[in-house]
């Protein structure tokens, strides 16, 4: 997987990420990439300068004390990769979402890790900040369920596109989907499923009018596949074509084409195939088959059981602003 260069993990230590880690150093190794380990801790209560000093606070809360402390906690962490890679260490103070948001903006970083949070008080394996990332963060957002896998065994690349209306920003985010997902699955030698739901346009207003036989309607829904089918294909000879036929056969990658809304298709054909990692692309499109914004991305969140890397469009522009 050799396409980033400056990458950001973002410390999670509600969990035991002792192999999110690994799975970071090691790609930044095989990219030969910047990688850099933000934490970031909440401010203080009570902030100096209204009506408190230093002098008034307890030692373990004057000002520095807990970043020092978080600076000792990571490089402990980190020790066993110093021989390995040169990590650079930052500690933040803020809202974690919008201080790993900032240090993207202020930083450049290509990819953002992170452990996903499975707040315990939940079934929902991701976490407030984990979805404020998704939904804000400008670069790719790999969030990890714990443990990690040292080599993923099954990778599900999803896929949308309109047949009415294409758009250029939405096929260049299906080839940044494509790509990455074929580029993990070369990695760790790992079976890629590409899947993209469609549903037939209008077909319950076509059966509540009446007047179309049944056979008719079938033949209306079958023509329909056949259109998303033909496409989807076309979509995967550009992968062909971006990959070389020798990686793309060795690849073979497996089809899903089911009927249904995404939100409902997409998790269970990663339940089926006890996917270990949904690819997925985040659009600022809705309509029967627009993925991954607002209401449909949480309902695909909250019954995904592993991890996502999920890849904005192109021209995606962020809400959260930071004074460079």
């Amino acid at each position: 997987m050799k396409r980033f260069k400056n990458i950001l993990y973002l410390n999670e230590s509600s969990v035991d990420q002792t192999s999110a880690l690994e799975r970071a150093v090691s790609l930044a190794q095989n990219n030969q990439a910047n990688l850099t380990v933000v934490d970031v801790i909440p401010p203080p209560p009570f902030p100096v300068g209204i009506g408190l000093f230093p002098g008034d606070l307890p030692v373990d809360e004057q000002p520095g004390t807990e970043e020092s402390d978080r600076r000792a906690m990571l490089e402990s962490m980190l020790g066993p990769y110093s021989e390995r890679l040169k990590i650079r260490i930052e500690v933040l103070v803020g809202r974690v979402y919008l201080e790993a948001i900032g240090a993207v903006l202020k930083n450049g970083y290509d990819l953002l890790i992170k452990p996903a949070e499975n707040p315990s008080w939940t079934n929902r394996l991701f976490g407030s900040d984990d979805l404020h990332l998704l939904r804000k963060c400008p670069c790719p957002v790999w969030l990890i369920r714990m443990p990690e896998k040292p080599l993923y065994s099954t990778i599900l690349a999803a896929v949308d596109f309109d047949l009415y209306t294409p758009n250029p920003a939405e096929q260049e985010l299906n080839r940044e989907v494509l790509s990455l997902a074929a580029s993990l699955a070369l990695s760790d030698f790992a079976s890629l499923h590409i899947v993209h739901a469609w549903e037939a346009l209008g077909k319950k207003s076509i059966t509540s009018r009446g007047g179309v036989s049944p056979s008719g309607l079938t033949n209306y829904v079958e023509r329909e596949y056949e259109r998303h089918k033909g496409e989807f294909l076309r979509l995967l000879e550009q992968l062909r074509g971006w990959m070389g036929d020798e990686g793309y056969e060795y690849l073979s990658p497996s089809l899903h084409l089911p009927q249904g809304s995404a939100k409902k298709a997409i998790p269970e054909v990663a339940a089926t195939l006890r996917a270990d990692i949904v690819v997925m692309g985040t659009v600022a499109r809705t309509g029967i088959s627009g993925l991954f914004i607002g209401n449909t991305a949480e309902t695909i969140l909250d019954q995904l059981t592993c991890s996502v890397l999920a890849i904005k469009p192109p021209g995606f522009v962020t809400p959260v602003h930071v004074d460079r």
